[in-house]
């Protein structure tokens, strides 16, 4: 069963109430006694875990990505410096060229 939070807006008096979804919403305040006891809206209550869901599996676009090594985690500011120093010194790789494309057949002419 839901917790539904419900709040007076004439006293300002506020409550969580534990009610099946087919309960009618509460409607007098029990602090005060006016009929404008008012369901709020909040926040989700729970969190999905394990493989499948949204935080495990597909926050990255549906893979995961290898990370460089030395790359930093979580916001360490120390590490980064010292991955982009260890690119830069690094020797780029040598560029290959396109292979060429193959000539086109010549049409023999046919002579009577």
């Amino acid at each position: 069963m839901p917790i539904y939070a419900y709040k007076c807006s004439a006293c300002g008096f506020a409550k969580d109430a534990l009610q099946k979804m087919s309960d009618a919403p509460l409607t007098v305040c029990p602090a005060c006694g006016a009929s404008a006891f008012e369901k709020q809206v909040t926040a989700a209550g729970f969190q999905l875990k394990g493989s499948g869901w949204y935080v495990t599996d597909f926050r990255d676009g549906g893979g995961k990505k290898a990370e460089p090594a030395g790359a930093a985690k979580n916001g360490d500011a120390a590490a980064a410096p010292a991955a982009s120093t260890a690119e830069a010194s690094s020797p780029a790789p040598a560029a290959v060229p396109a292979p060429s494309p193959a000539p086109a057949p010549v049409a023999a002419a046919k002579s009577d």
